[in-house]
């Protein structure tokens, strides 16, 4: 008796075990702006978190801000996560591209830290790095020397600011190749804008369409779901091929958007999520929360 007694134990410690190992962190990170207070009573990124939190007993959650102690960055927080979502909108300069190279690039990049973008992050700073990374990675994996040939100069072209590009511009990221003889010698590569020429904040409706209805962030989702009042954006996004896009978003007016998107960054995994805006209640409508879970339980378990 006392055998079986001492193998039940055995057998419940090590489920317990299998249980915590199975938990997944996830840091939820918001500039908190003023504005949000016209659709959430108490920010975005608590919204999100405390949503998240009562969806699923395997994950656990931390709301953090641009205003607490170090941009919400710490080490502590950054190491405890396995998933972070970033929500920013109108503040995104003030987080420095040293501050996400060192704190958040490295743990991307390594495989310890995989992230969610949301909506108007497409200009936040992490993002943006993120896609130069993966640009860089993509012209040195096009563009190879000849056999025995010199190595190739890169250059690396970042764009001049968070600005809109026009919609007759070039689509970038962009590569201008140059030969000297018969070898490749130089590579120019303009680094995405990550913008688009478009855009439209009147809340008007639009439709999110299933474009890979097999991927773990569409399950148990229909084919097409109404997004009741967001904001428009319109392509070309200026961002590098995505490894995969799961959802695609049109309006009525004509206007469409590659809505959700996935792209390794080395050992790590972004998934971009457009809609949204601080001033509709988007992340209050039960679809975009299954798919947040959805994202954070796939990003998770990777």
């Amino acid at each position: 008796m006392m055998r079986i007694f001492l193998l039940l134990c055995l057998a419940m410690t090590a489920h317990a075990s299998v249980l915590q190992a199975e938990t997944i962190h996830i840091l939820v990170w918001d500039e908190q702006q003023d504005r949000q207070a016209e659709a959430y009573e108490n920010f975005i990124g608590n919204e999100i978190a405390s949503r998240l939190d009562a969806s699923s007993d395997d994950f656990e959650l931390r709301s953090v801000n641009l205003n607490d102690p170090e941009q919400g960055l710490t080490a502590e927080n950054l190491d405890w996560a396995d998933v972070m979502i970033w929500w920013g909108h109108v503040r995104q300069w003030e987080v420095s591209p040293d501050t996400v190279q060192r704190k958040i690039m490295k743990r991307l990049k390594s495989g310890k830290l995989n992230m969610i973008f949301l909506h108007s992050a497409h200009f936040s700073t992490p993002f943006m790095e993120a896609m130069n990374e993966r640009t860089m990675f993509d012209a040195r994996r096009k563009y190879t020397p000849a056999e025995g040939g010199k190595p190739i100069e890169f250059e690396f072209v970042r764009p001049p600011g968070r600005m809109v590009p026009t919609r007759d511009s070039i689509v970038t990221p962009a590569y201008l190749a140059l030969k000297q003889g018969k070898n490749l010698a130089k590579v120019r590569v303009d680094l995405p804008n990550c913008c688009f020429p478009a855009y439209r904040p009147d809340g008007a409706p639009s439709t999110l369409t299933v474009m890979k209805p097999d991927h773990p962030i569409a399950e148990g989702l229909p084919k097409a779901m109404a997004m009741r009042s967001t904001e428009m954006y319109d392509e070309p996004f200026h961002v590098p091929e995505p490894d995969e896009v799961v959802f695609e978003e049109t309006w009525e007016s004509g206007e469409r958007f590659r809505s959700g998107m996935t792209w390794k960054i080395a050992k790590g995994t972004v998934f971009y999520f457009r809609p949204g805006h601080e001033t509709f209640p988007v992340y209050k409508q039960p679809e975009v929360m299954q798919i947040l879970a959805n994202a954070c339980r796939w990003l998770g378990e990777k």
